[in-house]
């Protein structure tokens, strides 16, 4: 049943400043922004949220710049943002290929990168290339700003290091090292939940990372270390099955993934040679 839209309250500082300050002395209120989530769970009646606090018309965070070396995207980055990007399209194009494929025009116009990891959705389409990025999140307090590595940032099922007085305002990326991989299967090609998303970078330092197969993102650090010393595809594959466990769901179940994953790996490491 949608949720009775007379139980919601809404706040829209014209400010970051003003934004920091409400949630400071509101910690019960829940940020947004492109609210395709959002939307998904007033109409199912599913959110549990009620006071809200509208970030969308704050511009100073939609800024894509590079702050040598890092490149900063800001929070409100849309997936379109992305997308057009020069900027990302040169040093991350793994995260430009990632955002072509969330939802459809519309989902991609409102979608904003910040909600896609405050939202902490195992499915979430950026968060694998956040991971092989080696990306932080820049979390900031009407008392201060932090960073915090990503592969840091999520403690289990949603939930993450974030305060209830922060906000994220951007991811940082250094320059990557490396050929960019990313893929994406689903029930079909486009405009759908994944069953399971890879990124991956084949460089000096060999990082891939999965989604859609944990309560949270996961590095798959003891491959990606078989792969880094040279070592064969089918110890890669046989350390895989250490780094994650899939579980079954409606979506699809554990088995199929993790045969999937041990495909995607392969895929990976033969599209990426020489």
């Amino acid at each position: 049943m949608p949720t009775d839209a007379r139980s919601l309250s809404l706040k829209r500082p014209r400010t970051l400043k003003a934004a920091l300050a409400m949630l400071a002395d509101d910690p019960t209120l829940t940020p947004i922004a492109g609210c395709t989530d959002v939307f998904v769970g007033l109409h199912f009646g599913t959110l549990e949220q009620r006071r809200f606090v509208d970030l969308w018309g704050l511009d100073e965070l939609r800024a894509i710049r590079i702050d040598r070396p890092v490149l900063r995207i800001g929070a409100l980055a849309t997936y379109t943002d992305i997308i057009k990007s020069a900027l990302v399209r040169k040093r991350v194009p793994m995260l430009v290929a990632a955002a072509r494929e969330v939802g459809g025009p519309q989902i991609q116009n409102r979608g904003t990168l910040g909600g896609n990891i405050a939202n902490a959705s195992p499915a979430g389409d950026t968060l694998p290339v956040l991971a092989a990025a080696g990306a932080r999140v820049v979390l900031r307090s009407i008392a201060g700003e932090r960073r915090v590595p990503f592969a840091g940032f999520y403690t289990g099922y949603r939930t993450s290091v974030r305060r209830p007085d922060e906000l994220i305002t951007a991811v940082e990326i250094l320059p990557i090292a490396g050929r960019q991989w990313w893929r994406k299967v689903g029930a079909r090609r486009a405009q759908a939940i994944s069953k399971i998303m890879i990124a991956a970078v084949r460089g000096p330092q060999v990082r891939v990372a999965f989604g859609s197969v944990a309560p949270t993102v996961v590095l798959a650090t003891a491959a990606a270390a078989v792969l880094t010393g040279g070592g064969a595809m089918a110890d890669a594959q046989a350390a895989l099955r250490r780094d994650i466990a899939p579980i079954d769901d409606v979506r699809s179940t554990g088995e199929y993934r993790m045969q999937v994953a041990e495909n995607l790996l392969d895929e990976f490491w033969r599209e990426t040679d020489g």
